[in-house]
């Protein structure tokens, strides 16, 4: 674990968040337009490669030390029946992810992603965000660091993923209080309820939207009145990434609401993020409108555990390949457009 960057002094205002840069962008478009191949001819492939080298400041791009982390955590809501699953599943899977037999873990071996699994207080869910503050402001600076500290020095691409029985409910309150949206539009199956659990799930995550309201204008505030403690540690480590110029995919809709609540602070805190997939949760596409990203695949998934980040990997593996690789014109001996 590293020394990530401060939570505290960052939401001060005291560290700057590093930029885009458009002249490493440029040169890159212009390496791409000598390659051999009709210009833009690989599609989004040539401007994800563009994309990362604006934010990694090379002309040739890389994933040299790209990493995955799942950040785990509990949550009080789970006692609403608001999951098919038992809470005790989340330190159950962490084992899973720890022993190699997850879906993540084959996923991070294909893509050559260094894993790490980071557990937050298990033991000790979070309140039930429908009856009270869900984490003290104090416990949500705690988680957030944590995030920031958690991503190793030498990573130079950041996939997120989480892993939480119950924190669909947590994602879904965030997200309607963010962008003032109705439960029930936004409310999804999770791990697969049922009609009649659902209409439960819809019912407890409207009583804590009517409780603590959606007029936030902090970034730990909100995360204080639905949880939870993985959320909150995702994203501190999207702040410490954006500081250091990372590129991030974040994962589905828990990743995604966890990364949204930083708007609070700064409405283009995400330019260095991609979202990896839209998943089949409702709130997930109605996020990705707001936040006016575009997924990068959509393959009916709603998994988690980084999963979907994971397989997008593997894409922006691709356009670097062939943007890094691929002769010019003028290295091939090939005749170029008349």
């Amino acid at each position: 674990m590293s020394e990530g960057t401060d939570i505290v002094a960052f939401l001060e205002g005291k560290i700057e968040m590093l930029s885009f840069d458009e002249s490493y962008a440029s040169k890159a478009k212009d390496h791409q337009k000598n390659l051999t191949k009709p210009l833009n001819s690989l599609g989004k492939l040539e401007e994800f490669a563009i994309w990362m080298a604006g934010w990694q400041r090379k002309i040739k791009p890389t994933m040299k030390n790209p990493h995955c982390i799942i950040f785990a955590g509990n949550h009080g809501v789970s006692s609403k029946g608001v999951s098919a699953y038992p809470s005790e599943v989340t330190a159950q899977m962490v084992e899973n992810f720890r022993s190699g037999g997850a879906a993540i873990n084959q996923l991070c071996k294909l893509a050559e992603l260094s894993l790490s699994v980071v557990p937050i207080d298990l033991k000790n869910p979070t309140r039930d965000f429908s009856e009270e503050l869900a984490m003290s402001e104090k416990d949500v600076i705690y988680a957030m660091q944590l995030g920031s500290d958690s991503i190793p020095k030498d990573c130079d691409f950041l996939v997120l993923g989480e892993m939480g029985i119950s924190n669909t409910s947590s994602a879904t309150a965030i997200s309607c209080a963010l962008f003032n949206e109705p439960a029930e539009n936004w409310t999804g199956l999770g791990t697969g309820l049922n009609a009649e659990e659902l209409s439960t799930k819809i019912s407890v995550i409207k009583s804590g939207l009517t409780l603590h309201g959606k007029n936030f204008d902090k970034v730990e505030r909100i995360l204080a009145a639905y949880g939870g403690r993985e959320i909150a540690a995702i994203a501190g480590s999207v702040i410490a990434a954006r500081v250091r110029g990372i590129p991030v995919l974040l994962d589905g809709f828990i990743c995604t609401a966890a990364a949204a609540t930083l708007t609070l602070f700064d409405e283009k805190i995400l330019d260095h993020c991609f979202i990896s997939h839209v998943s089949t949760e409702p709130g997930h596409s109605g996020l990705i409108k707001h936040l006016n990203k575009d997924p990068i695949l959509d393959l009916n998934l709603r998994l988690g555990e980084g999963s979907g980040a994971a397989i997008a990997s593997l894409i922006i593996k691709s356009a670097l390949v062939t943007h890094n690789g691929m002769s010019t014109f003028s290295e091939a001996g090939v005749s170029e457009k008349n």
